[in-house]
């Protein structure tokens, strides 16, 4: 049975509008120790003051670390392509679903109005409402990517050309930008991109697995990191002869790789593979657009007309068009496919910050930020913690 104690705190945490009082909260159940699942007890205010196991089986409620979702474009009507109140919308929603942190993503539009997305982006952030999931920074995806796999992006790819470079970099709200290798520039954009702390994603590309090595290496050159813009989809196949994308994810031990697991986008069998080759490397993601939490039929992405027929968001020429995933559920469908909870946890917390080189989160450790999420025995999110903050609670 869970328990809570509220005790008075002395510590006064400054954020970005307002000094908050934190008051210790102390939560008994199974947590997510860094030796697996232990029935104990967590104390913390808006960090972890201390986490405390026993002995015995482990039972409901579980208690993990918040989800990090780098990659995420929308949910219950809202689009990070909207401004300000499309990203505080999507990202309301995205917490009553576990995600504490997380990456609103643009789409492939005419540069104008990235540039407006992304200042969108950097005004939430500036923001810090303690209200919200944490935004360290946006996702990037295109419009440096491939005309030959755009996938559900919209048509208005370009090159990584300096002057745009610069623009991006002096906005300073970029963490990982979705790069295909064989576009011209690519190679300059991923060293000066990388060096500047940013992860490149490799996605929506149509690259050979030599053309994949050489910007992994250019990238590793300057001490970047690499990851893989959701895996399998936007880069063709593998083949035996012609490993591909997917071969050069597969191969690189220490590259990154995101994955949508929503039963759509990814056969099981290829999430399971995957997990083998990348263990400690492959996190999920939603890759979620506005119709997701949505009742709506009809809705769009970039500008393009998206149709929902039973779970499953597509343009009218059946082209994939984004997910309605959230992270809970993802989690859900990683234990659904015989992923024990432990692992199946650490996918969305602690390889995403790991990637992301958020040290402060992803883990239930005495330090460490207090997000953590309360699980029911069907993995239902109960509760949500930011920072120490409970800003999710169930309805009986």
């Amino acid at each position: 049975m869970l328990e809570i104690q509220e005790l008075p705190s002395q510590r006064d945490v400054p954020t970005g509008r307002a000094r908050l009082i934190f008051s210790v909260t102390v939560l008994e159940g199974s947590v997510l120790t860094g030796a697996g699942l232990r029935p104990g007890r967590i104390t913390f205010d808006q960090f972890i003051e201390s986490v405390e196991v026993g002995a015995g089986e482990t039972a409901p409620p579980y208690l993990i670390p918040g989800f990090i979702d780098t990659h995420v474009h929308g949910g219950a009507g809202a689009d990070t392509m909207d401004g300000p109140e499309g990203v505080r919308r999507l990202a309301r929603f995205h917490l009553r679903h576990g995600t504490t942190t997380l990456l609103p993503t643009s789409v492939t539009a005419p540069w104008e109005k990235i540039v407006q997305a992304l200042e969108g982006v950097a005004q939430v952030r500036e923001e810090a409402d303690p209200e919200l999931p944490e935004i360290p920074g946006a996702h990037l995806e295109g419009p440096f990517i491939s005309s030959s796999r755009l996938g559900a992006q919209p048509p208005y790819p370009q090159a990584p050309v300096p002057e745009k470079l610069d623009a991006l970099l002096d906005l300073d709200v970029v963490r990982l930008v979705t790069l295909a290798p064989e576009v011209p520039g690519a190679l300059r954009a991923a060293r000066t991109l990388a060096a500047a702390g940013w992860r490149i994603g490799i996605g929506h590309t149509v690259a050979t697995f030599e053309q994949v090595q050489a910007l992994c290496t250019a990238v590793r050159e300057v001490s970047g990191t690499v990851g893989f813009t959701h895996l399998f989809n936007a880069m063709g196949g593998m083949m035996g002869r012609e490993p591909g994308v997917v071969g050069a994810a597969l191969a690189d031990a220490d590259s990154y790789a995101e994955l949508i697991l929503d039963t759509h986008h990814v056969h099981p069998g290829s999430f399971l593979a995957a997990l083998a080759a990348k263990a400690g490397r492959l996190h999920l993601i939603t890759d979620a657009i506005r119709a997701c939490g949505s009742s709506d039929v009809e809705s769009e992405l970039g500008g393009l007309r998206v149709t929902v027929t039973n779970g499953v968001a597509q343009y009218e020429d059946g082209t994939l068009a984004g997910s309605l995933l959230t992270l809970d559920q993802a989690l859900r469908n990683a234990v659904g496919v015989g992923v024990d909870l432990e692992r199946a946890a650490r996918l969305l917390s602690e390889v995403p910050a790991t990637y992301l080189g958020l040290d402060d989160r992803g883990r239930l450790e005495e330090g460490l930020r207090a997000d953590l999420i309360v699980l029911d025995g069907a993995l239902k999110v109960r509760e949500v913690y930011v920072a120490g903050r409970k800003l999710v609670e169930a309805q009986a």
